[in-house]
């Protein structure tokens, strides 16, 4: 046996003996899994640095205060963000990151060195959690797993997640509250939607991604983005070609089709897709920039002579909404955009930043989303 095997076994060995339950919390995860933990847990890391989108509601002194660990995603994903959390708690930049669970690359040594009470992982996770057995090999050291949702079924997973990670943190009233505005803010368009009797819904579609690669084009199925659409009052052109919750609609069947209104999901991914074509929408983005990038996607031939094109109804918006509990304001803007007549008092940007001024730490700054003039 190698010195680190036996430095690793001894490791294991000593956090399973430091895990002694003596104020146990019971729930129940998104997974449908009963989980017991010693609570309000202090140490926890999280499945994904984006997942300090929630932490930063539930713990808005200090986002990062029970983190010893998480993904390193989040500067990649959304720098932004990064930077603006950066600037306001600059030791988040000294927490260890580690790889992802799909990319085979979580190191559970080195979880198990940081001692953290829980794991937090996004439900999409946990089919490669459960192939590598990373349910059971963290079990023997104490380090339970709890899976939370904001991607796969935001709309009915969200409020659960909140109050699940609310009890892990001892901060169910924070999460209550939360879970009443978000409820609030998404019946304002929902109960809006339910109360028409001869609505019009716009044939919508929602490119992915656009220009983060060179194909054309990744959607949206009946899920996530797609159920935005839904809600929002529209048709989800893709929810009749992919099956799942994303996949790809080809250039022919975007013009065959001929929607109404097209919107793209953006976000800056320098990181990933140097001087790409994405569309950079997000906090503090340069919206001049942005539009010009979204114009220049709409020359692509599945959009040229497309009837949102020529009427102008085009818009870029904020990728990560797709995952994060700030949904409803994607909704809303949605909404506002498909039925301008139905949602004229309805100011999304208010709400985002109500929403900054009630439940999060940064100052709220515009950019996330833009839209196009007519080109005839």
């Amino acid at each position: 046996m190698t010195l680190r095997s036996v430095l690793g076994a001894t490791a294991l060995s000593l956090l399973a003996a430091s895990h002694v339950q003596a104020d146990p919390i019971t729930l129940t995860d998104i997974a449908g899994r009963e989980i017991t933990v010693d609570g309000p847990v202090d140490a926890v890391i999280l499945g994904e640095g984006r997942q300090v989108f929630f932490t930063a509601v539930l713990d808005g002194d200090d986002p990062f205060k029970r983190v010893v660990g998480w993904r390193d995603d989040f500067l990649q994903a959304s720098p932004e963000s990064f930077a603006a959390y950066a600037e306001k708690f600059p030791r988040m930049a000294d927490i260890p990151t580690f790889g992802g669970f799909k990319e085979g690359t979580f190191d559970i040594e080195q979880a198990v060195s940081l001692s953290p009470d829980v794991m937090i992982l996004n439900l999409e996770a946990k089919a490669a959690t459960d192939e590598a057995g990373y349910e059971e090999k963290l079990a023997k050291v104490g380090i339970p797993i709890v899976y939370v949702d904001f991607r796969e079924d935001p709309f009915v997973n969200t409020p659960k997640s909140m109050e699940i990670i609310g009890k892990l943190f001892g901060e169910e009233e924070r999460a209550a509250e939360f879970n009443a505005f978000y409820t609030a803010q998404m019946a304002r368009v929902t109960d809006v939607i339910a109360a028409q009797t001869d609505l019009v819904r716009p044939l919508t579609f929602v490119e992915r991604a656009g220009g983060y690669s060179e194909d054309c084009c990744m959607s949206f199925g009946a899920g996530n983005f797609g159920e935005f659409v839904e809600l929002a009052g529209g048709t989800n052109m893709a929810s009749e070609f992919i099956p799942a919750t994303f996949g790809t609609v080809n250039a022919e069947q975007i013009i065959a089709s001929d929607p109404e209104q097209i919107i793209v999901t953006g976000g800056n991914w320098e990181a990933y897709v140097p001087g790409g074509a994405w569309v950079g929408v997000g906090p503090g983005a340069n919206e001049d920039e942005a539009r010009a990038k979204l114009a220049a996607l709409m020359e692509r031939p599945a959009f040229t002579g497309v009837k949102a094109v020529t009427e102008g109804n085009v818009h870029a918006i904020w990728h990560q909404f797709y995952n994060n509990p700030y949904s409803f304001v994607a909704v809303q803007r949605l909404a506002t955009w498909l039925h301008p007549e139905l949602f004229a008092d309805l100011d999304p940007e208010a709400t985002l930043k109500e929403l900054h001024e009630r439940f999060l730490p940064v100052d709220y700054r515009p950019g996330y989303w833009v839209s196009l003039e007519a080109s005839n």
